[in-house]
């Protein structure tokens, strides 16, 4: 008897061992195509289970290699936004400015809103707005409800030019220079926007005929 119980308890080990690789293989196929296009394909290495005789390790790894590569790519993307931003000079001084906690008025704030909405997300505009020194959490997210729920386009340099002379903080850098804040032409934007201004002047076109 004592050797038929070692026998079914060898099986049982076995076949627990089996489904343990199997699980493993399937993690590990998924995070390779996850890693398909990027330079991090090595992670997958993390889901090998050798010889080991545990049921979790595999599994567990593999879980563990794929929420390091989704954070990875979240931290690129959010790196590719503000990258962008800064290839205007005008947002380039509005994120330097709030890095340093700096108070850049309610223009600034508004204009940098309706700017990085579209290249950063929800919660990342948050928090480059509450790094400001006269603007809270609930503000923030009060301006950036309002700019999101009524679809606020970009604004045009003339209008940026407007605002800057009701405040002291400067929002435009060098307003001697036609590129600064001159966002349709150093920032690409999604094609929404673009549309959305062409509705808009159609629209005009049209109620002043």
């Amino acid at each position: 008897m004592a050797t038929t119980n070692t026998e079914r308890e060898n099986v049982a080990a076995d076949d627990e061992l089996t489904k343990a690789r199997e699980r493993a293989d399937k993690a590990e196929a998924e995070l390779a195509a996850l890693k398909s296009n990027t330079k991090a394909g090595s992670t997958g290495g993390d889901t090998h289970t050798g010889d080991t005789d545990t049921t979790d390790t595999g599994t567990g790894n593999a879980h563990a290699a794929k929420t390091r590569t989704i954070e990875l790519d979240a931290d690129v993307e959010k790196d590719d936004g503000e990258k962008e931003l800064r290839k205007d000079s005008m947002m380039a001084h509005l994120l330097d400015s709030l890095d340093a906690g700096k108070d850049i008025g309610h223009y600034g704030r508004l204009v940098f809103a309706m700017v990085a909405r579209h290249f950063l997300s929800h919660d990342e505009v948050l928090g480059w707005l509450t790094r400001d020194s006269d603007f809270d959490e609930e503000k923030a997210e009060a301006m950036l409800s309002q700019v999101e729920s009524r679809g606020y386009n970009p604004p045009k340099r003339e209008r940026i030019m407007e605002w800057q002379h009701e405040q002291e903080f400067p929002i435009l850098p060098h307003p001697s220079d036609p590129d600064c804040g001159n966002l349709y032409r150093t920032l690409e934007f999604p094609d929404a926007v673009y549309h959305h201004i062409e509705e808009y002047r159609e629209a005009k076109t049209h109620s002043d005929e």
